[in-house]
């Protein structure tokens, strides 16, 4: 059964449309308005290995909080629905993932409990227009929206650029792992019988 979806949101602050793959190949069109968020994007999706296509209009001219928040919110609907009721999944995910002088870890739970847990060192330089702040909006709208139960670590690091890509690279290769179907699994991963 293909783990496909595709989503749209419009409000009266952005209009986003995303289709998802979790079974793809890595393949990213990535359309925000929002250069480095793109590319954050086109990471997790490289290192996860899902195909995922957003075109997103917001009001940037306000700010980049709505577009982003609301992409998180988008994405995480679509691998919710993308999942179903979860049967046979994995349902846990870790990665650590070094770049240069930063190391983060990306932990999962996709427990239908939703939680966001995230730890990033205090920045000690100048921050561009995609900050922390934002990368926590958007972490925390995907795991709620996507049912995760989501823990975020920088142990260390100093280039902003650095501390999130291992971030984002860290959530596609958790993902991964967590939606990996595991054929020795039946019904899903919970003594409840439910997730």
């Amino acid at each position: 059964m293909a783990r496909t979806c595709r989503i749209e949101r419009k409000t009266a602050e952005t209009r986003i449309e995303a289709k998802l793959n979790l079974d793809g190949q890595g393949v990213a069109s990535i359309q925000t308005g929002i250069g480095f968020f793109d590319h954050m994007l086109t990471l997790f999706c490289v290192h996860g290995r899902f195909d995922l296509e957003i075109k997103a209009r917001g009001d940037l001219d306000v700010d980049f909080h709505h577009t982003v928040e609301d992409v998180g919110l988008v994405l995480g609907d679509a691998v919710s629905k993308a999942l179903g009721d979860r049967a046979g999944i994995r349902r846990y995910g870790f990665a650590v993932t070094p770049m240069d002088e930063t190391l983060g870890e990306v932990a999962i739970d996709l427990s239908n409990r939703p939680f966001l847990v995230c730890h990033l060192p205090p920045a000690i330089e100048p921050q561009g227009a995609f900050d922390r702040g934002l990368a926590k909006e958007f972490l925390r709208a995907f795991s709620v929206r996507g049912g995760m139960n989501l823990h975020v670590t920088v142990r260390y690091g100093e280039n902003e650029h650095h501390i999130l890509e291992s971030v984002y690279k860290s959530l596609g290769r958790a993902l991964n792992q967590a939606v990996f179907i595991d054929t020795g699994q039946q019904g899903v991963r919970s003594s409840k019988g439910v997730l």
